[in-house]
């Protein structure tokens, strides 16, 4: 297996990071303010995203230059053009942490169901220049993410494209994959193509695609999907394609069309030469129940792309002399139904972390996770991902990329200082570990603003840096942490947070 930190060199490359700017002095020796740049929203929700509560969070980059303080306006609107009359707006927010500010939707002001919103965002400084107003977008769909998705992945056996190279790419199914891509060979044909042999006649409802994700080169314009059962007579699938898309993310549900082969045919796009980062297929039904161990074992959630786990969790239960096993299961295949069909139920549930920025994901995989978040009364622990998921589970944009990478197995590796961990209630869980301690961290992503969101799900905070590091249920066992206690280097301090949570589990088992 690759290394943890060749893992994290890896997981650094691909993560966003945003630098502010120091001002300039003019020519003249006279101070001046320097240009006061738009906020930047790529942040969450990012474009094109789907919410999925009516008060999400809305979070950004904050502007560089300017004269001392910056403040920000948000305006929210069904209309494109921000005309429309009912349109939401927020002044003088003030920024949050130096690289990110965010605004939660206030309670009078809940957005409606089942719509598309423009919003933009734009800042001023204390002399009162203002920036330019940065524009994005998102679709709210609160029932989006209630149930599991019902659907299975289809394996594809072979890719062929018309021209370019590295047709592998738009099926790699893994974090670090979504950033490789295939482009066909510029200028080329004025049409491209894409053919998928499944090896197998399948049924296929749902198609997701994902094109460049920093810009619009390579977006698919004009696009259609076609199937065949021989490979070399098409046919049009309904309601498969567009003439005029504009987005990176597209998400396709189609009735249920049986073939062997499917194909993409490309006849317009943005720049050079149409690129594809990746593409599932899903067929309807649902995944087969696993075999679990005998005895007491850990039900992992495996929270990376291909269903895996970042690091070597299901090692390291089994060796901490609880007697515990594992059986391990991809996000997109869990579910309260699974749970409630195993024929022995886990001691404890453990969500593991994983090396992606949310916005490139299908994110309805993670609709079974959530029921378990919500519903399942086993108790449940979110490393990393899993403790952004288990708010994420009550609105999508309750994470957001922090503008930094918190990547301390690196700097305890250069002999740096990494920032401490505070625990602000002491509770049974920290049993054995100090206060502050050390813990390793690789993540790049939070949860957001804890005084406004962790109490909208009955949540509290745990220990904190400087981001939200363990929190609790008010309700029931289910735990986060943000660090990563599993990971076997000297200087973790937080190992014993695991166990004790194990420990835990195994006491409720035995009162139940």
């Amino acid at each position: 297996m690759m290394s943890l930190i060749n893992r994290v060199l890896i997981f650094q490359a691909i993560t966003i990071i945003s630098f502010l700017i120091g001002c300039k002095t003019t020519d003249d020796n006279q101070n001046s303010a320097c240009s006061l740049t738009a906020p930047k929203l790529s942040n969450n929700p990012y474009y094109d995203i789907v919410a999925t509560n009516t008060r999400p969070l809305l979070s950004f980059f904050n502007s560089s230059g300017g004269s001392c303080q910056r403040t920000y306006t948000i305006q929210i609107s069904k209309d494109s053009s921000f005309q429309d009359a009912t349109i939401l707006e927020y002044q003088k927010i003030p920024e949050q942490t130096q690289y990110i500010t965010s605004k939660l939707i206030e309670e009078k002001d809940a957005l409606e169901d089942n719509k598309r919103y423009y919003w933009r965002v734009r800042a001023e400084d204390e002399d009162g220049n203002i920036s330019p107003w940065e524009v994005s977008r998102f679709y709210l769909d609160t029932k989006s993410d209630d149930s599991f998705m019902n659907l299975i992945r289809v394996p594809v056996e072979k890719v062929e494209v018309s021209s370019g190279e590295d047709s592998k790419n738009i099926t790699d199914i893994s974090d670090v994959g979504l950033q490789t891509y295939w482009s066909s060979s510029p200028p080329g044909d004025s049409v491209q193509w894409v053919k998928f042999d499944l090896g197998q006649t399948q049924a296929i409802s749902r198609i997701f695609m994902l094109s460049n994700t920093s810009g619009t080169e390579g977006w698919l314009i004009d696009f259609i999907w076609q199937r065949s059962q021989d490979g070399s007579n098409w046919s049009d699938i309904d309601n498969s394609g567009s003439t005029n898309n504009d987005t990176y993310r597209n998400i396709i549900d189609v009735e249920p069309v049986d073939a062997r082969f499917l194909r993409l045919l490309i006849k317009k796009w943005y720049g050079f030469s149409p690129q594809l980062n990746a593409i599932i297929l899903y067929s309807p039904g649902s995944p087969a129940i696993p075999e679990p161990p005998d005895g007491d074992y850990v039900l992992i959630v495996g929270n990376q792309l291909n269903g895996y786990t970042f690091t070597e969790l299901a090692e390291y239960i089994e060796g901490v002399g609880l007697n515990l096993k594992t059986l391990t299961v991809p996000h997109y295949e869990v579910s309260m139904g699974m749970i409630n069909n195993l024929s022995n139920k886990p001691v404890a549930i453990v969500l593991s972390g994983n090396n992606a920025d949310y916005q490139n994901l299908p994110m309805f995989e993670y609709n079974g996770e959530y029921e378990i978040i919500r519903e399942c009364e086993i108790p449940v622990l979110g490393i990393c991902a899993g403790h952004q998921l288990s708010v994420m589970a009550y609105g999508y944009t309750y994470a957001r990329s922090m503008g930094w990478s918190d990547i301390t197995a690196i700097e305890l590796e250069e002999q740096t200082t990494p920032d401490s961990i505070h625990i602000i209630n002491n509770l049974p869980i920290f049993e054995g570990i100090p206060d502050p301690f050390v813990a390793v961290e690789i993540h790049g992503w939070s949860i957001a603003v804890a005084s406004e969101v962790l109490p909208l799900v009955d949540y509290e905070i745990l220990a904190m840096s400087s981001n939200v590091q363990a929190h609790k249920s008010k309700k029931k066992m289910l735990y986060g942490e943000q660090f990563h206690a599993e990971v076997m280097v000297p200087y973790n301090q937080g190992h014993p947070y695991l166990i004790n949570f194990l420990k835990m589990a195994i006491e409720k088992k035995k009162t139940n």
